[in-house]
């Protein structure tokens, strides 16, 4: 694990980076929500970012993160990575918001259990903007009659939409395409169904520039602010 002094560091580093990319394309940085993935990583990674004044982290995993929620309580989590459903009832009304509800199946799940519990969950829907096999989400093609369903449930609150880039470290334009393709959906699904929609989760520290200037609200960072991450 890293010393605090070098996550301040990477934080001071990644803001910079951030703050660079909202000047070349004319946007408030503080429209930019900076979500450290801690993920593999012990509870002292929350405990970093916590100490640095972030109250809200993002993990890939159920279990590791309800774990880490069980020692600390001051921090906010969302889930990111994939969300079997078979996981689904315990991550309801654990996570602030599930950002990777990527199929209408997972979407009833998630909607049914939030009921039972008397809750409303947040969400995202994922997308695969980037027509990416090895990726999850909705197709863009598919979204209207999704968005649709999740719109008449009243026990989830749809926030906005999640992508992950294809991985092209060559060609930079693969990511930008895939930001703008989730920013022009969300753009026309707002004036569908009347809702703003207003995050959409996209860019990593490898593609934050292409993400900020697509539209993106949110930046998922991980090794840039803790490193080589752990291997289970």
């Amino acid at each position: 694990m890293i010393t605090e002094k070098e996550f301040s560091h990477n934080l001071a580093f990644v803001r910079e980076q951030l703050e660079y990319a909202c000047h070349q394309n004319r946007r408030d940085s503080s429209e930019i929500t900076l979500l450290p993935v801690t993920k593999n990583w012990p509870i002292d990674a929350v405990k970093l970012c916590q100490n640095a004044g972030i109250d809200r982290v993002g993990e890939n995993r159920v279990q590791e993160a309800i774990g880490k929620m069980e020692q600390i309580r001051s921090i906010h989590f969302d889930l990111i990575g994939h969300l079997q459903s078979n996981k689904a009832k315990l991550a309801v009304g654990r996570f602030n918001c599930i950002q990777s509800v990527d199929s209408e199946k997972l979407l009833e799940k998630l909607a049914k259990i939030a009921g039972a519990k008397s809750l409303v969950q947040k969400i995202l829907l994922q997308v695969n903007a980037g027509k990416d096999p090895a990726k999850f989400g909705i197709s863009i093609e598919e979204c209207e009659p999704v968005i649709e369903k999740a719109l008449s449930f009243e026990s989830v609150d749809v926030l906005g939409f999640m992508t992950i880039a294809p991985f092209d470290p060559k060609n930079k334009s693969t990511a930008q395409y895939a930001f703008e393709k989730l920013r022009r959906l969300r753009d026309d699904m707002a004036i569908t169904f009347g809702e703003s929609f207003s995050e959409l989760s996209m860019g990593m520290s490898g593609d934050l520039n292409e993400a900020i200037a697509a539209g993106s609200t949110m930046i998922r960072v991980g090794s840039a602010l803790f490193g080589q991450r752990m291997q289970n």
